[in-house]
């Protein structure tokens, strides 16, 4: 893959990933728009990868956290901060695993791969997006995160399946609106992103294993390395904007973006 490609898409999965604006929407239009090949699945596994890492990273006090008490949840205790959080993250996750299985083993996933969608999931969900950030109460701390409410955000992450619609955004949008604050939404947000990011990474990597030679494995180096940087600094830049700052900016760019991509598709 040209260098220019490989750093293009890395950007663009970094940059997006964490920011409530869809990154696989974003990677999907990137052949039909500019005309590059499709950068294919090991890039792709390789991108999530590197996102991984930056999330890991950015929180590892709360992964360590989370870590630690991993053995407690999965015998059913959750007694302390450590095992209530694994057994959030376990709970939030076990939708979009199922359906996204589901999805992938009958083809679906690559049926929702168009314009089309993506420009609907854009506008659509953009505007839930708005509607739950104006009208969501500040009220809750990511400590109040349980499994009532780790059930429900892991119902609307599953809606991140359809392409367009952002992982990060959803869950965001679940988040405000039970009435999380903005920061700390966001916080549970992008810990919830971790399972769901390495479950991807696995299903997609487990059908592009035997395709890695040494080009594929130097290009999937280089997009992890790149996805990382910028994904750590795209999560540094919007938690601190987050203080201060709606989501409303993101919501306009959703907007606009996804109204262009219709007109795209309806026009042809």
């Amino acid at each position: 893959m040209p260098l220019f490609q490989l750093i293009l898409v890395a950007l663009i999965q970094g940059l997006t990933e964490f920011l409530p604006v869809s990154s696989s929407g974003h990677l999907i239009l990137l052949p039909g728009l500019t005309g590059l090949e499709d950068q294919g699945q090991v890039v792709d596994v390789a991108v999530h990868a590197g996102t991984l890492a930056a999330v890991m990273l950015y929180f590892w006090g709360d992964v360590r956290e989370g870590l630690l008490g991993l053995p407690r949840a999965l015998s059913g205790r959750t007694d302390t901060p450590g095992s209530k959080l694994a057994m959030g993250l376990i709970i939030a996750t076990i939708p979009t695993v199922m359906v996204g299985t589901l999805l992938y083993c009958t083809g679906l996933s690559l049926a929702m791969r168009s314009i089309t969608v993506i420009g609907w999931a854009m506008l659509g969900f953009g505007l839930v997006m708005y509607w739950a950030d104006q009208k969501g109460s500040e009220e809750k701390q990511a400590a109040d995160w349980g499994t009532r409410d780790a059930l429900i955000m892991g119902l609307w992450q599953m809606l991140a399946l359809v392409p367009g619609t952002s992982r990060s955004g959803i869950t965001i949008t679940g988040a405000r609106q039970l009435g999380y604050t903005r920061e700390e939404g966001a916080r549970i947000a992008m810990l919830m992103s971790i399972p769901s990011i390495f479950a991807s990474a696995v299903l997609l990597g487990t059908g592009v294993a035997l395709e890695a030679n040494t080009a594929l494995l130097r290009d999937a180096a280089i997009a992890a390395a790149l996805a990382m940087l910028s994904a750590l600094a795209a999560l540094s830049l919007m938690m601190r904007l987050l203080r201060s700052v709606s989501f409303t900016p993101y919501v306009i760019y959703r907007v606009i973006l996804g109204t262009v991509l219709l007109a795209i598709a309806y026009s042809s």
